[in-house]
């Protein structure tokens, strides 16, 4: 078994009505809709897939979108951002071409030296944008921000057991902020941890991160994390077949859920990477009802 995880495979979170998802996604942001499928424990909601063109892992952000869902806060014992590493070449264009469709950009500030901006999707939801020496294009992902109360703990999960290493920290506002980075040089391999003395309650709802998947790159390494991590008290979820990869989940010690997904078998499983994301694809259980479900999830437009 690989004695460290290499990155984030993917990350997933909730939104609002499905179309203002996909347009801010796939337009502004410029990611592909790799996967247009269901909510596998709840067949009449979408699950909406955004990534590279191949659908690598460490590029993937995935949303479950529910019209009717209120918005939620982040807080402790939630992830509260993700951010893509953007080409020091494209930075200030990206900037400039987000202003000129009347989006709101953060101004420019400094983290660990990288010059970072935040945009807010529909459902208020921040996503960083992060300028990046080794970047070689916009889908994947920078880093993921973890809010704890107590950062020791989770941290000692992800370099004890996962094998990331303590980087560096710094303190701004008032946020003391922790980084940790898995050797080598993956697509999302840092993670982040923040600690604030703001009173702040988490709340789970449109604009949240839901969980956060890290890499397993085979289907053995993945039963070994199992058997690391019972070893440490943490006993995780059976394999779960998602379709796209088999998962395990755990909460770490300070809440977040945190999942385990195997690279394989990967997007292109089900239909010609070349079209991936243009038609629903079902899991065979849901197919005997596929017209029902049509019936009930709203149409989607892809930006051009």
């Amino acid at each position: 078994m690989t004695t460290r995880i290499p990155g984030i495979h993917h990350v997933t979170a909730i939104s609002g009505p499905a179309q203002a998802n996909v347009a801010f996604y796939t337009g502004p942001l410029k990611q592909r809709l790799v996967k247009k499928t269901v909510n596998f424990d709840d067949p009449g909601t979408y699950h909406l897939y955004y990534a590279d063109p191949k659908g690598s892992p460490g590029t993937v952000l995935t949303f479950f979108p529910f019209a009717d869902a209120g918005p939620g806060q982040a807080g402790p014992g939630m992830a509260s951002a993700y951010a893509y590493a953007v080409p020091a070449a494209g930075f200030d264009a990206l900037i400039a071409d987000l202003k000129a469709v009347a989006l709101e950009v953060s101004a420019p500030s400094l983290r660990f030296g990288e010059r970072v901006v935040t945009v807010k999707d529909p459902d208020d939801a921040p996503v960083e944008l992060i300028e990046s020496a080794t970047a070689t294009d916009m889908h994947g992902f920078h880093s993921v921000t973890l809010w704890e109360r107590e950062p020791d703990k989770t941290a000692r999960i992800l370099t004890d057991v996962f094998g990331y290493e303590a980087v560096g920290s710094e303190k701004l506002n008032g946020v003391e902020r922790l980084r940790l980075k898995a050797p080598g040089a993956e697509r999302g391999n840092i993670i982040d941890i923040i600690r604030t003395d703001a009173v702040v309650r988490g709340r789970p709802g449109k604009g949240t991160i839901h969980h956060v998947a890290f890499r397993a790159r085979t289907q053995d390494e993945q039963h070994g994390w199992q058997e690391a991590l019972a070893r440490v008290g943490h006993r995780t979820t059976d394999v779960i077949d998602r379709q796209y990869f088999n998962a395990i989940y755990f909460r770490e010690p300070g809440g977040v859920l945190f999942e385990i997904a195997t690279d394989p078998p990967g997007f292109a499983v089900d239909e010609p990477e070349a079209t991936m994301g243009t038609k629903l694809m079902l899991p065979p259980q849901y197919e005997p009802i596929r017209a029902r479900i049509e019936q009930v999830l709203p149409k989607l437009t892809v930006a051009s």
